[in-house]
């Protein structure tokens, strides 16, 4: 299965690839570990943007997973190559920015959704089977329903 996770809230300023998360960015990251955690889901790899905002999410969210993510400098771009989309073996996650990281959700599934700052995707053989935003996850990783 593949995992899309769009950044949490960053802090505005430059450089742009400098830009931390913001301390609600930062809840909202690991309320997205959390939740996937509490869903069950195992990852094989994560790979993240080498953006700042991007690898704070990735290792927020990837530590209640027990997974340290990798940066790949394709999910800076933006468009990602199929070829980075397909990179992953497994269970993957990647970790990215919009609008690319929304397009290919789009380019994956057909479906015209776009993933909200912290929000994730699930997409199997083609299919977006889960769609979750950081209210979701937040009210999932504290026990609640989404």
């Amino acid at each position: 299965m593949l995992w899309l996770l769009r950044h949490a809230q960053a802090a505005p300023g430059t450089p742009d690839a400098a830009r931390p998360l913001t301390e609600k960015g930062r809840e909202d990251a690991r309320a997205a570990g959390l939740a996937l955690e509490r869903l069950g889901v195992r990852l094989d790899a994560c790979l993240t943007s080498p953006k700042v905002r991007a690898v704070q999410t990735a290792e927020l969210a990837c530590a209640a997973l027990e997974l340290q993510p990798q940066t790949a400098a394709a999910l800076a771009d933006a468009h990602y190559d199929p070829e980075v989309l397909a990179a992953g073996h497994g269970d993957t996650m990647l970790v990215g920015h919009n609008p690319s990281i929304s397009i290919a959700l789009q380019d994956l599934t057909g479906a015209h959704s776009s993933l909200k700052k912290g929000g994730v995707a699930a997409i199997e053989e083609g299919e977006l089977v889960l769609l979750l935003g950081p209210r979701e996850l937040r009210a999932l990783a504290s026990g609640g329903d989404a």
